[in-house]
């Protein structure tokens, strides 16, 4: 009889195995989706495993001069120079300050569009499977980060994981869902990189375009489109809803000027020329005390104990200083945090050493300047301090806090249209409730973004967050 029981047992046991074995095996065959998950200041996240190449420790980071702050440095990854980022610092996220960078640190080795690159995060967990459809709508309430940067939320052995869209974050963002035809264009254009269209080579002034009769009186399409051309191919200035009103009316004045049948730019001095009144006054240069007031009247009430303002487009940095003054006479006891922007490096470089004329000691920057030893005069300590000027290009992703101010004067006009709407579509995101946005005299936010409008009489137009 105990023989037959055991027997039993034996059996039960087996079937069990054998069950449990198939239930294995039916929910392995439910996983489509890997991610590899981590943890950042106490949060779980994750990210797709097919982005992962690998994980490591490393430290001894070498240093590169002129990047954004979450840029580490780089590291030799087996012969491989590869930038190092920290994500936390990416997401704004508080970070222990490190003595050195000898201290190992926990790296995901991500590749993205055929780029490698290492990620620096708290801490590396696991591998997880799950089903994709088990993947959930992000929602603001799981992370610390930016919505957009979140492709869902996953939930796995009682935890939650923040599933990040590496291809929004980290690769070009330029819009791929709809790849429009490029406008053809005379002269050579330089092929694109990391999928980025580049600006045509600039053309010799004497070589020129055909040039194209227009016979009606009238501003037609096909006006607009032959002089769109031509800015792109000499000036690289795109032709869009900014600027467009602008535009139609400068080529009825250029018409008038110059006649029917030489409207067309046909070199780059003809560009400079068309485009001449378009520039904003005192642009590329410090302001006079009359249109520092027009900007001052024109910024919000805000009580806030921080300022944060971005200029992208900064150049030289008197356009920019000139705005750090004005925001310190309109913001007396707040700390004023601007973040300054350009692709010239050697502008944004020699911008911090900054010398400022002796005659605008005399004028409303005066109590903002401070002499040096040698006679000449410099921005005071607290006027440096508050701007940080960064080489960064604008088509690549931008990470910053939320925003008070925007000063980006003439610089859209001079990015192709996606880059514009990219562009606009981040400072709709960022710009606070009561923020403003200033854009050139000659463009305009475009009506589908619906910005606000305010002015007080004069050419400058603030734009608000209806």
């Amino acid at each position: 009889m105990d023989a037959i029981n055991e027997s039993n047992k034996i059996v039960q046991t087996a079937e069990k195995i054998l069950e449990q074995t198939q239930e294995k095996k039916e929910a392995a065959s439910f996983i489509d989706f890997k991610m590899v998950t981590f943890s950042l200041a106490g949060k779980d996240y994750a990210i797709d495993i097919m982005h992962v190449k690998e994980i490591a420790k490393a430290g001894r980071f070498t240093y590169v001069p002129n990047t954004q702050p979450f840029v580490l440095g780089v590291y030799n990854l087996r012969g491989e120079i590869i930038p190092i980022l920290d994500l936390r610092i990416f997401f704004n996220i508080e970070v222990e300050e490190i003595a050195n960078n000898k201290k190992l640190q926990n790296l995901l080795i991500l590749t993205v569009e055929d780029q490698t690159f290492g990620l620096v995060v708290d801490k590396i967990d696991k591998v997880v499977g799950v089903q994709r459809s088990s993947i959930q709508p992000p929602h603001p309430l799981f992370g610390d980060i930016n919505i957009k940067f979140i492709k869902g939320i996953v939930e796995c052995n009682e935890r939650l994981y923040v599933l990040l869209d590496v291809l929004r974050i980290f690769a070009d963002k330029e819009e791929k869902k709809e790849e429009k035809k490029p406008v053809e264009v005379a002269g050579p254009v330089v092929p694109s990189v990391n999928n980025i269209p580049s600006a045509p080579k600039p053309v010799a002034a004497e070589k020129t375009v055909p040039v194209q009769k227009v016979e009606k009186d009238d501003v037609s399409e096909l006006d607009i489109k032959f002089i769109s051309e031509s800015l792109v191919q000499f000036k690289k200035f795109t032709v869009s809803e900014m600027n467009k009103k602008w535009i139609q009316h400068r080529y009825i004045e250029w018409k008038k000027e110059r006649g029917d049948s030489n409207v067309q730019l046909q070199t780059e001095a003809d560009a400079t020329e068309f485009l001449k009144p378009f520039w904003s006054q005192l642009t590329g240069k410090f302001w006079t005390e009359e249109y520092k007031n027009e900007i001052v009247k024109l910024l919000p009430e805000n009580s806030a104990k921080q300022i944060v303002v971005w200029n992208p487009g900064c150049g030289a940095g008197y356009e920019t200083y000139s705005f750090a003054c004005a925001l310190k006479e309109k913001y007396p006891n707040a700390s004023i945090k601007i973040y300054a922007q350009d692709v010239d490096l050697l502008s944004v470089s020699n911008a911090s050493l900054m010398s400022v004329p002796a005659d605008l000691s005399s004028q409303w920057f005066n109590p903002y300047l401070s002499k040096k030893a040698n006679g000449e005069y410099t921005f005071s300590p607290d006027i440096k301090n508050s701007i940080m000027f960064e080489y960064h290009d604008c088509k690549n992703t931008n990470v910053l806090p939320m925003i008070d101010i925007v000063l980006a004067r003439d610089v859209l006009s001079l990015c192709d249209e996606s880059t514009q709407n990219n562009i606009i579509s981040d400072i709709q995101e960022k710009l606070k409730g009561n923020g403003v946005a200033f854009v050139g005299e000659n463009e305009e936010m475009p009506s589908s973004f619906g910005f606000g409008e305010k002015s007080i009489g004069g050419a400058i137009v603030a734009y608000t967050k209806d």
